[in-house]
């Protein structure tokens, strides 16, 4: 049966045809006059259709629309919240104002997720957000942005739990047409399409695109007739446990989307790899460069270098994605060697020690073939070139190319409406209108304590009412008793101290924390005096049995009778959850095991909506914590024994919560106001707001990176890449004849007595460089004091100079001299190290090129 197909949209009156407009651009997410018109309109609909405007629009029944259409009040309102909307689009921003010169440099911004809002279900979790709220941000920012991610049938899946509290997933299938995104098309109107080759069959590809305020989001798609059902999977689910989808998925997210991005014109001058998943885009670059600019493969990989960003997300060596090189080798051997390449040489740039054992890793590949590399937190990043200093073999751990620009929330995205309306009425209209140049947050402490202790008062109650409701549906439909369900409108008090906690469950997050000594939890709840409510939230992966095993237990806790009105698990943790409960809570609590969380922004949210951080310092907490922000769980230490850290770490969070935190809470003057922790409230509220924001991530990613990124592609491109060729031949002639390099002796002077603190030591070297010429290594002598293994804890390096008419330098031989001072007492060392050095090079940390004495 041969289908002819039509698209029907819905008969909106000409009066109220700007509501469509508001409804199919994201912007809404992050602005509550637009969501407050929906819920107008129908607020029942509106949470029927996952708040997603477009399905509400579908559904509303025509005599609907058309009273809407004839009501004058909700008309002014309509034009006032379309004129915001127009004016958003017309107005300088950041960007311009600071960079007028870049605003034509297009920014690649590739992941696998987006996190942007609930009715685009095209994300799983923090990876995701973080990826939505940098988009709203780079559009609140002016940032010449476009990101590239995947249409995904399915989605992530939808959680609901078992009687016995096992997890079950089910996916449903998105319906685009009724969501806020647009298939791209030709001149004539027909679908945009190109076509990626995989294993020998031509994959053909769609491209949606969703509009984030002014930035794109765009979405490929596989799941078309022109492609046999294998092919069509490739965008079926979200995180395939299946290893050979998975490589089929990032596949078409790397070479897929720079080719995407080539049929709609776009020629961005920087790359953005937001975790490793779109490394392949590096390969398609590569290949462009070396296939249409004419540039040998040296020459393509540094202007690929040079102009690409690489963020890692997670130090958890699990999450660090590899695959095998065999199941590789059947979709990218030909493709690799088509540029030149040797597939040798391409699975290497995914091993950290090029042994043939090893795996093809992601990560490394990736942050071999990007100058700007980053970790999401300041402990992250060093945690990061810790784990990864092997690339960089012989190169002192601080110094390995990785830093850090900690992650950051959209805070319009994830304050709570009545939060943003205080600050509306003490800030004034520049927090509306200019939220990325608002930095007033001292204003806060301005307004009256009983005030915002109001406002929050409010947004526990919300969360408890919400809590009642969502556990109901969740009786419901596991077929829980009458009595049960009657007994959901009595769980939580919205009076009580509230802790929340909710992300993934994964092992090393450790929701059972908190559960590890149930006779003190349940003296913590029965309290009288000074009870205690637990919201607990989160998914584990489908194949994460142990994540699952967790939620089990904490689930068959709280279903006994002494817990179940103080301790609620919400099913099917999403943004809509997510919002609630960060709005609500008083207490958000974070006890990964140190040093595995990356940044965490869950807490960011919580904090910018007062509510206090119980966390160990681990993350974002390590910079976020003070005495008077918030709490901390221990003092950074790091175990090698788990079951110890859990069980000692499990103690010290009961002892915050009985010494620390539920004093202070129910500490009340004669107005049963709690003055010492509203102070705390607006403490943690301008740490998160100031330091916290994704305004402030995203102004961070612009200057260090984008910038220097975008200048080197102007510079690097110009006459026909000549800088480029130049550079690459400079480096190529420096790794033939690296190994001649050799320091032959170190003179330092015999002291009768000891040196003392500011005394400088001289230091003569006579060094063999061969063919290479001095202006093409720097010579550093290396000092510091030393610790019990005769290692250097910080040290500073010292640049050389020859020593002029010295040496033999018809013989490549050169005598170099420098001082250095003892800075502290105690044992002092030295060492030489040469290294390359190119006013050209970003940096001059190029794996392999370092030699030491």
């Amino acid at each position: 049966m041969r289908i002819k197909q039509f698209l029907v949209l819905p008969n909106i009156p000409e009066r109220i045809q700007p509501l469509r407009e508001l409804a199919m651009n994201l912007w809404f997410s992050w602005n509550w006059d637009i969501v407050k018109l929906f819920i107008r309109i129908d607020s029942e609909l509106w949470e029927k259709s996952y708040q997603n405007p477009i399905e509400m629009l579908a559904y509303l029944p025509q005599h609907k629309l058309e009273e809407v259409a004839a009501d004058e009040a909700f008309l002014a309102n309509l034009d006032r919240v379309y004129e915001s909307y127009k004016d958003y689009f017309k107005s300088k921003k950041w960007f311009e104002k600071n960079y007028a010169a870049h605003t034509q440099d297009t920014v690649a911004y590739f992941s696998c997720e987006y996190g942007i809002d609930t009715g685009l279900p095209v994300y799983s979790g923090g990876l995701g957000i973080l990826s939505g709220d940098h988009l709203k941000a780079s559009s609140d920012l002016g940032i010449p942005l476009v990101a590239v991610g995947l249409l995904y049938r399915y989605g992530y899946f939808r959680q609901f739990l078992s009687a016995d509290g096992w997890q079950q997933e089910r996916y449903e299938e998105n319906d685009w047409y009724h969501m806020p995104v647009t298939l791209e098309r030709d001149a004539n109107g027909n679908p945009l399409k190109f076509s990626i080759d995989y294993s020998g069959t031509p994959v053909f590809v769609q491209i949606w695109k969703a509009m984030v305020g002014i930035t794109p989001l765009y979405l490929l798609d596989t799941n078309i007739p022109e492609n046999a059902s294998k092919y069509r999977e490739i965008t079926s689910v979200l995180y395939s446990g299946d290893k050979d989808t998975r490589l089929r998925q990032e596949i078409l997210l790397g070479i897929g989307g720079v080719k995407a991005l080539a049929v709609l014109g776009i020629r961005p001058a920087v790359y953005h790899l937001n975790e490793g998943h779109s490394l392949f885009l590096q390969l398609e670059r590569i290949r462009t460069f070396v296939q249409e600019q004419g540039l040998s493969l040296n020459e393509a990989i540094h202007m690929v270098w040079a102009t690409s960003v690489f963020t890692t997300h997670t130090p958890v060596p699990a999450g660090n994605e590899t695959f095998d090189p065999r199941l590789m080798e059947r979709y990218l051997r030909g493709y690799v060697e088509s540029m030149g390449m040797t597939w040798h040489d391409f699975i290497n740039l995914g091993r950290v020690f090029g042994q043939e054992a090893e795996p093809f890793c992601m990560t490394p590949a990736a942050l071999k073939l990007a100058a700007f590399n980053n970790g999401v937190s300041v402990l992250h990043g060093k945690v990061s070139r810790k784990m990864w200093h092997n690339i960089w073999p012989g190169l002192p751990t601080e110094e390995v190319p990785i830093t850090s620009i900690t992650n950051g929330v959209h805070l319009r995205s994830w304050l709570s409406h009545d939060l943003v309306d205080l600050f509306d009425t003490y800030f004034g209209p520049k927090f509306t209108r200019q939220p990325s140049l608002f930095e007033d947050w001292e204003n806060i402490k301005k307004i009256p304590d009983a005030e915002l202790w109001r406002v929050h008062q409010r947004r526990r109650e919300r969360l408890v009412f919400f809590g009642r409701k969502r556990l109901k549906n969740q009786l419901q439909r596991r077929g829980g008793s009458e009595h049960d369900i009657r007994m959901a409108d009595e769980v939580l008090d919205p009076r009580v101290l509230t802790i929340g906690f909710a992300r993934r469950f994964s092992s090393y997050k450790r929701a059972f924390l908190l559960f590890r000594d149930v006779e003190r939890l349940q003296r913590l709840i029965d309290n009288v005096e000074r009870p205690v409510q637990i919201i607990i939230a989160g998914k584990a992966h489908p194949l994460d049995n142990p994540g699952k095993e967790i939620i089990k237990n904490i689930l068959s806790i709280a279903s006994r009778e002494k817990f179940r009105k103080k301790i609620v698990f919400l099913e099917d943790y999403d943004i809509n959850v997510a919002r609630y409960l960060v709005q609500g809570v008083d207490i958000w609590l974070n006890n990964p095991r140190r040093p595995q969380e990356a940044s965490g922004t869950s807490g960011m949210k919580a904090a910018a909506n007062g509510a206090l951080n119980a966390s160990i310092l681990d993350g974002w907490w390590c910079e976020g914590y003070s005495p008077d922000t918030g709490f901390k769980i221990g003092n950074g230490e790091e175990y090698d024994n788990v079951d110890y850290q859990d069980d000692l770490e499990s103690k010290f969070l009961y002892d915050v919560l009985e010494r620390e935190i539920i004093p202070l809470f129910y500490t009340r003057n004669g107005i049963n106001l709690p003055e010492a922790w509203v102070k705390m409230m607006k403490n943690t509220i301008i740490m998160a707001c100031r330091q916290f924001s994704s305004h402030r991530m995203v102004k961070d990613y612009a200057s260090k990176f984008y910038i220097p990124a975008a200048s080197g592609f102007h510079k690097f491109s110009a006459e026909n890449f000549k800088l480029t060729r130049q550079l690459a031949h400079w480096l190529e002639d420096l790794q033939k004849k690296w190994d001649a390099i050799n320091v032959e002796t170190i003179e330092t002077p015999t002291m009768e007595q000891s040196p003392k603190v500011s005394d400088k030591i001289p230091v003569t070297m006579k060094v063999h460089l061969g063919q290479i010429k001095p202006a093409d290594i720097a010579v550093e002598v290396i000092s510091g004091n030393l610790n019990s293994l005769e290692q250097m804890n910080q040290y500073e390096p010292s640049r050389a100079a020859i020593v002029e008419n010295s040496g033999d330098p018809q013989n490549g031989i050169y005598i170099y001299h420098t001082e250095v001072t003892c800075k502290e007492s105690g044992r002092f060392g030295i060492a030489v190290r040469i290294m390359p050095t190119n006013s050209d090079l970003y940096h001059n940390c190029i794996p392999k090129l370092i030699k030491w004495w």
